[in-house]
């Protein structure tokens, strides 16, 4: 059979060969166009494919900003009063668990003795108490000492019940020699085997070192005892526990307290006159208001701040004028109370037969019970709550 022409001169074996091949091609071609990216896509070059992306990724960043605007606002409108108070108890409650365990830990580095009470005691679970008193004394005051023991200060099982019953701690408050060892030191060591009421703090004693014995005794009892007050009282002076415990119990829900018998008056600037200030030239005139240093308290709060800047706070030639200078710029109530300040009989026997019992009473011109030693008792027989008064008092 012979291959025939057609009406066009071409043969019919080469028609369907191209037919054939322009079939193949065909699909040849169809497969490559299904397979070619998007026109957008090729078109795109690099440079300009990154910056598009950089402008997305600006859009979720702005999403994000708007997300944090619209979160900050929502806080914005909550009680933000509330939230400030909680973080500032917060934050009050770390710096106290932070201050006692620096205390300890120094007391254990320098071989400070620790009460046996209060080795084992930590910062969470420990007892409340109202207050602390640290009765300020010398080496050479026991005497003193010995004339407060046998009038207002509790003694005994007497005064471990008033810690556990009513939650008034009172200790002789009292440093270190300079010299180590000596016979003053074994004395107190003597002293405190037999009584058992001493605070030993970290400190050099000296006339001059009283700032410096403050701020460690603060320092020293907001670590030991958790206390809404904290008492310095110096061992010259009357003291009525349950008046003052009752005066100090009106003001335990306020955060920042500082209550004494307040003053002010000209600086000291003259050499040859006592409490005479070296550094008067930094007060101008008149001093600020402060406490007068026989007894004054302070809340939780503020012995926290001593303890945690115990190291930057300035130290004054007086100790009730440093405290005072302390507190200058702080959000701190001073409360002037002047039953805080009464005088030795008569006045503070017609005080009290007015009804209105003092709780410290001292003689201005002395600073202090004038010959304490021979007077504590009779002043305390004139002036003296009774003792069942403390027992019953509720604080």
């Amino acid at each position: 059979m012979s291959w025939r022409r057609g009406d066009g001169g071409v043969a019919r074996r080469w028609v369907l060969l191209l037919c054939t091949g322009s079939f193949f091609l065909g699909l040849l071609f169809t497969d490559r166009m299904w397979t070619l990216p998007e026109v957008t896509e090729v078109a795109r070059p690099n440079g300009r494919r990154e910056k598009e992306d950089e402008l997305t990724a600006g859009d979720c960043n702005s999403a994000k900003v708007n997300v944090k605007r619209d979160y900050s606002e929502i806080l914005q409108t909550q009680d933000t009063h509330h939230a400030v108070w909680t973080l500032d108890k917060t934050i009050a409650k770390l710096e106290t668990e932070l201050s006692a365990a620096r205390t300890l830990q120094e007391s254990f580095l320098s071989g400070s003795p620790v009460s046996e009470g209060h080795k084992g005691s930590d910062s969470t679970g420990r007892r409340k108490y109202l207050m602390v008193i640290g009765i300020n004394t010398a080496f050479s005051s026991r005497q003193r000492r010995d004339s407060i023991r046998n009038t207002w200060m509790p003694q005994g099982i007497k005064r471990r019940k008033l810690e556990e019953e009513k939650g008034i701690v009172i200790r002789f408050v009292i440093g270190h020699s300079a010299i180590s060892g000596g016979i003053v030191e074994r004395a107190i060591k003597a002293e405190e085997r037999k009584h058992g009421d001493f605070m030993r703090i970290d400190h050099v004693e000296g006339y001059l070192e009283l700032s410096g014995k403050t701020k460690t005794y603060f320092a020293t009892a907001v670590s030991l005892w958790d206390a809404d007050f904290y008492v310095k009282v110096d061992d010259d002076v009357h003291v009525n526990i349950a008046t003052l415990g009752q005066i100090l119990s009106n003001h335990v829900k306020k955060p920042r307290v500082y209550i004494g018998c307040m003053k002010s008056g000209p600086v000291l600037s003259d050499k040859d006159v006592r409490y005479y200030e070296p550094e008067h030239w930094k007060f101008g005139d008149q001093y600020f208001r402060h406490a007068t240093g026989q007894l004054y308290a302070i809340s939780k709060d503020l012995a926290t701040y001593i303890s945690i800047n115990k190291r930057v706070l300035h130290k004054y030639i007086n100790e009730d004028v440093s405290l005072g200078a302390w507190f200058i710029g702080l959000d701190v109530e001073h409360i002037d109370e002047r039953r805080l300040c009464c005088g030795t009989p008569p006045d503070c026997e017609w005080k009290a037969q007015a009804g209105n019992t003092c709780a410290v009473s001292f003689d201005w011109k002395c600073s202090g019970i004038c010959d304490s030693v021979e007077n504590m008792q009779w002043v305390h027989n004139r002036c003296g709550e009774s003792e069942k008064s403390l027992w019953i008092s509720s604080f």
